[in-house]
């Protein structure tokens, strides 16, 4: 049923561009009724399909690391080509009203669907604080598409080559322990995601979290991307702090490309 619900569209790319040496933004000649945090599965014939995180919604755009060969060829895709994808899949970000600005938090590719959550924050006349994480100045994207819908972009590199050196934590947790947001959104790697739910627990404030687990269907046929008896692509992308914390495998296991649980 899921499969028929999201049937295979296939729209114009409208512009196709290098963000930086590994990763490309495709924007598409379409426009998807999508809620933050929910993804794609962009398909290439003769390949197969992947999960991409949907960076807005109108026009429907995407970035994509090249990694692969499945990614590799989607990187190929430029202006006036076609592409073939199914979505939007998963539970979104819900964002509860509060006075206090929400901080959205994403490391690596991970920002790419804080943007669209800032964009319907704004829509909603609610201020949004991001935080980028990277390990250098050469890997941040989507900054400049951030500082158009947030209140302040804060920008951290693990080498210090922009930004603040060190990891998120080191412009999070002042905004978290004081209280200075209202909730907290995040999505990048298992280990970040896990720092900030603790800090968010400890300080009892509300924290949703994107997982990143690896997906072959999307629609929990494969259970590729289980973790501890739920499946991210349909129980998920998004979880509470307090759901992932009870996860044993979170932040501290994933699920490669053959379905085998690694540290």
């Amino acid at each position: 049923m899921n499969e028929l619900k999201n049937p295979i569209i296939t729209a114009k790319v409208k512009k196709s561009m290098q963000e930086n040496y590994r990763v490309r933004t495709i924007v598409i000649e379409h426009d998807m009724n999508a809620l933050p945090g929910q993804f794609l599965m962009v398909w290439m014939p003769g390949l197969g399909e992947r999960p991409m995180s949907i960076g807005d919604n109108k026009p429907l755009t995407i970035s994509v690391a090249n990694v692969g060969d499945v990614t590799g060829e989607i990187c190929k895709v430029r202006d006036g080509d076609m592409i073939s994808f199914r979505g939007p899949l998963g539970k979104p970000f819900l964002i509860a009203d509060d006075k206090k600005p929400i901080l959205c938090v994403g490391g690596g590719y991970g920002v790419v669907p804080m943007h669209l959550l800032a964009k319907r924050a704004k829509e909603r006349k609610m201020e949004a604080i991001a935080i980028i994480g990277a390990q250098s100045g050469k890997d941040i994207i989507w900054k400049n598409r951030l500082s158009k819908v947030c209140k302040q972009v804060l920008v951290t590199t693990d080498d210090g080559t922009a930004g603040t050196k060190g990891t998120v934590m080191a412009e999070a947790q002042y905004l978290i322990e004081n209280k200075k947001v209202s909730a907290v959104y995040a999505c990048g790697p298992e280990k970040m995601m896990e720092a900030i739910a603790q800090l968010c627990a400890k300080h009892n404030v509300p924290c949703q979290l994107s997982l990143e687990r690896y997906m072959k269907c999307g629609v929990g046929v494969c259970g590729s991307c289980a973790i501890d008896g739920k499946l991210c692509c349909v129980d998920g992308p998004v979880f509470t702090g307090k759901e992932a914390l009870s996860f044993a495998e979170f932040g501290k296991k994933h699920r490669n490309a053959t379905g085998r649980v690694q540290e």
